[in-house]
């Protein structure tokens, strides 16, 4: 089996999101705990698994994603670089077609100049009191909090994109109270700020934590843009909006809100790739 290491969201390698994508041969899933072991041992926030779904040259793919921990139900980079190792492999075209276990049909269509766009379920938030405590997890007062539905996440949006970029949350505390809310992790965001000068390139700024399942702090997450993206398309009052997720690493999402449905564009580099051998 080949396994390849993507930087995604990023068009220069060691920034972005890392991933493995190990591409398998035709035939049946391997069994769960084998691929969280595989996912383990790369040690990313997410390892992709793809399967053909007929040994026909055009086929479908199946996709699946593993964080050291457990199985997720979507991951927009892991799927990205998913995308790009096919193409660059020879194994899909410009388009390719994913279908995934809890979140439906996932498109990809990547260009020569290297973007993909991914086209994913928009995630439309439903505003809810602050939970008990969220406050002091993140030390700043949240504005207000969106649950994002099946995605399983709390959008929390700041006062500023410098609180954005300040925060030191607690992350056991983080990790209790995603459990005992139900949710998958938080999202902070705020639009672009005013210090970041004229034209900084982007409208508005995230972070994503997922303490829970194995995730101290993604470095660009594509999944928490299906319901950034409608909410600030909502503020902003247009349908194309550019995100920057300023983890250490940072990385770029250009997005698109059509309808119910989200197209995320980024760029892959990838950094490694070899053969799996057990």
């Amino acid at each position: 089996m080949r396994i390849h290491i993507v930087d995604a969201f990023t068009d220069k390698p060691f920034a972005g999101n890392p991933a493995g994508v190990c591409v398998l041969p035709h035939g049946d899933w391997p069994q769960d705990d084998w691929m969280r072991r595989v996912a383990a041992e790369l040690g990313f926030s997410e390892t992709a698994f793809v399967l053909p779904m007929s040994a026909a040259p055009e086929s479908d793919w199946a996709i699946r994603w593993f964080t050291p921990l457990v199985e997720t139900n979507l991951c927009g980079h892991a799927t990205l670089a998913s995308a790009h190792v096919l193409r660059t492999e020879g194994r899909s075209q410009s388009a390719v077609r994913f279908h995934s276990r809890f979140s439906g049909g996932l498109a990809a269509e990547s260009d020569d100049e290297g973007r993909v766009t991914l086209d994913f379920p928009a995630a439309f938030g439903t505003e809810v009191p602050v939970p008990a405590g969220l406050a002091r997890v993140l030390g700043v007062e949240p504005v207000a909090t969106y649950r994002t539905g099946a995605l399983g996440d709390l959008l929390t949006v700041l006062p500023d994109e410098a609180a954005v970029r300040a925060a030191e949350p607690d992350l056991d505390a983080m990790a209790a109270l995603t459990r005992r809310e139900g949710l998958r992790g938080v999202i902070i965001t705020a639009a672009a700020g005013a210090d970041a000068g004229p034209g900084p390139g982007y409208d508005f700024v995230s972070r994503f934590f997922s303490p829970a399942e194995g995730i101290m702090e993604d470095p660009v997450t594509g999944s928490a843009h299906t319901a950034l993206a409608p909410y600030w398309a909502a503020r902003f009052g247009r349908d194309g909006l550019t995100g920057l997720q300023v983890s250490p690493r940072t990385g770029v999402v250009r997005t698109s809100v059509i309808g119910d449905r989200v197209h995320l564009t980024g760029h892959a580099v990838t950094v490694m790739d070899g053969t799996l051998h057990v």
